[in-house]
């Protein structure tokens, strides 16, 4: 994990283990919402973070030292931390905050506005291929669809002013984790992201465990604690080491493909476990969504080029 990854030609075909690991993941990264809405029954949003991280940190440690990916980490430690908290320090927090509010596959769904917001930032940075009129096409029709959804029953069928603030907190999200790969390609190229990751994960799990401690207002539950046990170790250590396993085996173009599956678990998850609601808007909103997303983002192309700087891990949840 210390060495640039290498990967397959872009038009080869998913090995079965790609397949595997895809799989994997849609699954691992589609199921964070339904734990945060669990935790946060009887547990503070901070705590949330404070024990995500943490615990994920830990788990992470040995195989970031056995790689010796901490050293460079360490040496790049004031973008290292910026990267944290752009990537973790905010998002989890204000996924969490936002889920005492909306349900768990609608805050999915509306994570999945990543791309849209990452072209967004492509061309304020000057990238010009962003404005090719299929991939306008598709941040007008993903905004859209986030328009169906917010004026949909999810949001106004409950406190209008405290949804539409939830719905806010969840697209900064996307906003944040559409720029925290900016952050890696042009200063932390270098860094072994699985350094990056550990390092960021203990940094931020100090900061919030203060915190987490003060406004904790009682004992959680244990189904709270199990599902933050779950978070941690599934949805972001396990799914962290997954996902490296992926780039390395179907290369870091096609890798991130598994992001338009994870709203289809997330939505179903919340439907089958927690009897979500499963609105009109949502349904409306969903396909116009995904569509955008793909629309923006590879412009109605099905092969996909390799980029010129291999992506970071960014966690969509």
């Amino acid at each position: 994990m210390t060495a640039p990854v290498t990967a397959p030609p872009a038009g080869g075909r998913f090995s079965t283990r790609g397949w595997i690991l895809f799989a994997v993941m849609s699954v691992l990264w589609g199921m964070p919402y339904l734990f945060i809405k669990e935790a946060v029954e009887t547990i503070s949003p901070a705590g949330v973070v404070a024990g995500r991280t943490l615990a994920a940190a830990l788990l992470l440690l040995p195989f970031a030292l056995r790689a010796k990916a901490m050293r460079p980490a360490f040496a790049k430690i004031g973008w290292v931390l910026a990267f944290g908290a752009v990537e973790m320090a905010g998002p989890f927090f204000l996924l969490s905050h936002a889920e005492l509010t909306l349900s768990s596959g609608l805050t999915g769904l509306l994570v999945a506005t990543v791309p849209l917001f990452a072209a967004v930032i492509a061309v304020v940075g000057g990238d010009r291929a962003v404005l090719r009129p299929s991939r306008i096409l598709g941040l007008v029709i993903g905004f859209v669809g986030v328009g169906v959804i917010v004026a949909g029953p999810a949001i106004s069928e409950g406190d209008v002013a405290a949804g539409l603030v939830a719905v806010g907190e969840v697209l900064l999200v996307a906003v944040l984790y559409a720029t925290a790969p900016f952050i890696v390609a042009h200063k932390l190229r270098d860094v072994p992201p699985l350094g990056t990751i550990t390092v960021s994960l203990l940094v931020v799990g100090l900061c919030y465990l203060p915190v987490a401690l003060i406004v904790q207002p009682a004992p959680p539950s244990a189904r709270s604690l199990w599902a933050l046990g779950l978070l941690a170790v599934l949805c972001t250590a396990l799914a962290f080491i997954a996902f490296f396993a992926l780039i390395r085996e179907v290369g870091p173009a096609r890798a991130p493909l598994f992001t338009y599956v994870n709203p289809v678990v997330a939505i179903l998850l919340g439907v089958i476990v927690l009897s979500e609601p499963l609105t009109v808007g949502l349904l409306l909103g969903f396909p116009l969504v995904i569509l955008g997303c793909w629309l923006a983002a590879t412009g109605g192309t099905l092969r996909l080029r390799r980029p010129a700087v291999d992506p970071p891990p960014v966690a969509p949840g």
